[in-house]
């Protein structure tokens, strides 16, 4: 049997224990290791809406992709596994673009999202071929529009995404996909 468990975190970002994925997001979510991922190329994002089934943002546009490292498990290698579960393609070029991103958020229904969550950018392979159970609907859009758009309209994309986009170079949105440094490796062990 797979495990699906998510590695729970200390207020200071110390691992201290794992809960089951699923049970772990409810009204009272325990602080834990997340990641988000932006699919760029020439200039464009990869924006998806989440399917209407997901317990948490249901139908909510946000980055490309999320998920959660198991015990042990590389964050890079996470970012693989996802990129593949729920787009169903390889990525490469893996970078970490905010390797202390941390937020809370509640949506509509009291589902609390507490996460460790650095953000990688990375670059596509393949064809996409999206998991309905996870991604509704997926568009490409060029960055600087993207960034306009959470500033002037931050409630059309997840609160994770406003956040994310609010700490990176808003003077030149593009820039940030090809300037940081490589890092391939991110723990949470």
């Amino acid at each position: 049997m797979t495990n699906d468990s998510v590695v729970l975190a200390d207020a200071d970002g110390r691992p201290c224990g794992t809960a089951d994925r699923e049970g772990v997001h409810g009204p009272d979510t325990p602080l834990h290791f997340a990641f988000s991922c932006h699919l760029v190329v020439d200039g464009r994002i990869l924006m998806t809406r989440r399917a209407l089934s997901k317990r948490s943002w249901p139908g909510v546009w946000t980055n490309s992709f999320c998920g959660h490292p198991r015990p042990g498990e590389d964050v890079v290698d996470a970012v693989h596994r996802y990129a593949r579960r729920e787009l169903g393609i390889e990525v490469a070029d893996v970078r970490c673009i905010l390797p202390d991103f941390r937020y809370r958020a509640v949506d509509a229904s009291g589902i609390v999202e507490n996460e460790i969550c650095p953000v990688f950018v990375a670059r596509p392979l393949g064809t996409l071929r999206p998991d309905p159970d996870e991604v509704a609907e997926h568009a490409w859009a060029d960055v600087a529009d993207v960034w306009s758009l959470v500033a002037n309209t931050p409630w059309a994309v997840s609160p994770w995404f406003v956040e994310q986009v609010q700490q990176l170079p808003s003077d030149d949105p593009g820039s940030v996909y090809d300037t940081h440094p490589v890092m391939s490796r991110v723990s949470n062990s």
